[in-house]
């Protein structure tokens, strides 16, 4: 199999076996956002732009060297990324998802370290995750201190 269907075939996997359920999404849709978040519905549009650089920072890694190590990176990279809605929704905890988007944040800087050797663009598409984790984590606690009642 071409390294380039391989690790979007793992990415489209990942994504759909860790997508929390209508019922428990549902329950996330109903909580307080800040007032603020004027940019929600652009959110979708930003995490389908930062997961085409996921995948082309993946595949310039592979190609500059084919190490599994940057790609064991990558995947657990996206299910921390993945993960974040889900345990939110399964959990009924924002809290775990402030603290699944700071570690996934972590991973990120490490990932772009480890890739940067192999690939200086390969890094330079993780920036925008690098630079939109943050956003997500504080809006997420952000939404914890408007949602006590129903979530902690």
């Amino acid at each position: 199999m071409p390294a380039w269907l391989a690790i979007a075939a793992v990415m489209v996997l990942v994504a759909v076996l860790l997508n929390p359920g209508r019922d428990d999404f549902a329950w996330f849709l109903k909580l307080q956002r800040p007032r603020w978040l004027t940019f929600e519905r652009w959110i979708p549009l930003i995490w389908m732009a930062i997961y085409g650089c996921f995948y082309a920072s993946a595949l310039l890694t592979w190609q500059a060297g084919g190490r599994w190590l940057p790609m064991l990176g990558y995947l657990g990279l996206q299910v921390l990324v993945q993960s974040y809605t889900l345990l939110i929704c399964r959990t009924r905890r924002l809290q775990s998802g402030t603290a699944v988007g700071f570690a996934g944040w972590v991973w990120g800087v490490a990932l772009a370290a480890i890739v940067a050797p192999l690939s200086g663009r390969a890094a330079l598409l993780l920036v925008p995750y690098l630079l939109w984790s943050p956003v997500g984590t504080f809006v997420t606690w952000r939404m914890q201190k408007l949602n006590r009642h129903q979530s902690s």
